[in-house]
């Protein structure tokens, strides 16, 4: 049975005065490669007077460029849309042979193309020493989604998970050093790890839903008592056969 859920953001930034509101880009549209279906968007945005072009940055993702010529006191951004929660298995793929034990080479050509994604920041020390008892922990010949499964877990175990209101990213030493981090703190950790590890990672944001059960289940947990929304982050590895992965290290899923 198909599960539709309309969901709404609202973002609303009120001044004491008039003001010159600057370009602004808004990145608040699911990708074209967004695995669940969106039935349905929408962006609202006022004042009234602006002007909206939509585009893609090099990677694909949707980005909306609006201008305003006109002083305001009030912006707003208004996102609607109606998504299909349908149950999918994120195990459904068959990486390539070459592939299925880490650790693995990607293709030259391949490698030319995830160079972005396997850029990684100077190891501090508390990395390094991270990286090195997880690599004494692999086994040769380690099935290399069950390594993924077996690293993302391992944070989810270790770093607690914390609303973190102040902008930015942590890096993945203060996140180490704290124990602690946002979504997107955790999230970018685990980029770098599996960056390092030699395998092509990115950073991803989006909505997380999470919908109440119409029964509590006999065994395991329960879930959310209320449906619930909010703004999330995580990685996403590719994997020769596969593409792009999703790990929650928040979650462990």
């Amino acid at each position: 049975m198909a599960i539709r859920v309309a969901l709404q953001h609202r973002t609303t930034y009120q001044f004491d005065r008039l003001v010159n509101v600057g370009p602004h880009e808004i990145r608040l549209r699911p990708a074209p490669h967004c695995r669940t279906p969106i039935l349905g968007y929408s962006l609202n945005i006022e004042p009234a007077g602006h002007f909206l072009n939509w585009q893609q940055d090099p990677y694909g993702n949707w980005v909306a460029r609006l201008v305003f010529p006109e002083r305001t006191d009030k912006l707003e951004v208004l996102v609607d849309l109606v998504a299909d929660m349908t149950v999918i298995n994120p195990f459904d793929f068959f990486v390539e042979p070459s592939a299925e034990s880490y650790p693995f080479r990607y293709a030259s050509s391949l490698a030319k193309e995830l160079i972005p994604f396997l850029e990684t920041e100077p190891a501090s020390p508390r990395l390094a020493a991270w990286l090195a008892a997880f690599r004494a922990t692999i086994k040769e010949g380690e099935n290399t989604t069950i390594m993924l499964v077996r690293a993302n877990q391992q944070l989810q175990k270790e770093i607690r998970y914390l609303v973190r209101m102040q902008p930015g990213v942590q890096s993945p030493d203060e996140t180490l050093a704290q124990a602690c981090g946002s979504c997107r703190d955790s999230g970018w950790l685990l980029v770098q790890i599996l960056r390092h590890l030699g395998i092509a990672a990115r950073f991803a944001s989006g909505y997380l839903i999470q919908l109440a059960a119409d029964q509590k289940p006999i065994e395991g947990p329960a879930g959310p008592e209320n449906d619930f929304t909010d703004l999330h982050a995580w990685a996403e590895a590719y994997l020769p056969g596969a593409g792009w992965i999703g790990f929650d290290p928040t979650s462990g899923l």
